[in-house]
């Protein structure tokens, strides 16, 4: 086994043994705005986004601050509205996806990029892709500031609770409430620009 020390390697390459050893990962398509829609709509797709086992039905979603240690656009907007919309991107919607990874100036909307559509939320005020075959409305459950050994804040971590459950017919199962893999279609993030589809799945019964 080739050996590091953390300490011996530097910040990219750190980032660069995770990023690509953690893999795949689910992407959230976020949309979110500033309060009472004060500002455009942000979408941005981001890879540090999973759940966590509770009673509660909540997602995680962690981001990085900016070198002089700013929130992105779509940190600040769910620290100020405590809102935010995830899609799930599958196959047919990476190309547009990628394309909301672009930096932007803060008064412009990736809505703008390509052919998005939206429509009104349910129960928050941020709008909705139309589009994605999965989606979720969700406000702010909690937030952790992460901070550096220099007490820098550098990441946002995001607990957020969902309020609403958004899936397309062919992909959810309404008598078993089981989400169907292969109809979803769904990308997940390898490393730098590379990603990846479902690929074979197996079926393996957990011991008793």
């Amino acid at each position: 086994m080739l050996h590091y020390l953390s300490t011996q390697l530097t910040s990219l390459q750190r980032y660069k043994l995770l990023s690509g050893s953690l893999i795949p990962r689910p992407i959230a398509w976020v949309t979110s705005q500033a309060p009472n829609g004060s500002g455009p709509v942000n979408l941005a797709p981001f890879s540090y986004f999973s759940t966590m086992p509770s009673d509660i039905p909540l997602l995680t979603l962690a981001i990085g601050r900016r070198l002089d240690g700013r929130p992105k656009d779509t940190a600040q907007n769910i620290l100020t509205s405590e809102e935010a919309v995830i899609h799930l991107v599958d196959q047919a919607h990476l190309t547009q996806m990628n394309q909301t990874a672009a930096t932007l100036p803060a008064n412009q909307s990736e809505l703008s990029l390509a052919d998005f559509k939206t429509q009104p939320s349910r129960s928050v005020s941020v709008p909705s892709l139309i589009g994605p075959k999965v989606r979720f409305e969700t406000t702010l459950y909690q937030t952790v500031p992460v901070q550096n050994h220099e007490d820098q804040i550098v990441t946002d971590l995001f607990i957020l609770e969902v309020t609403d459950f958004y899936f397309a017919e062919e992909v959810l199962d309404q008598k078993t409430m089981h989400v169907n893999a292969t109809a979803l279609d769904p990308v997940g993030r390898l490393a730098g620009p590379t990603y990846t589809g479902l690929g074979d799945l197996t079926t393996l019964i957990r011991p008793k």
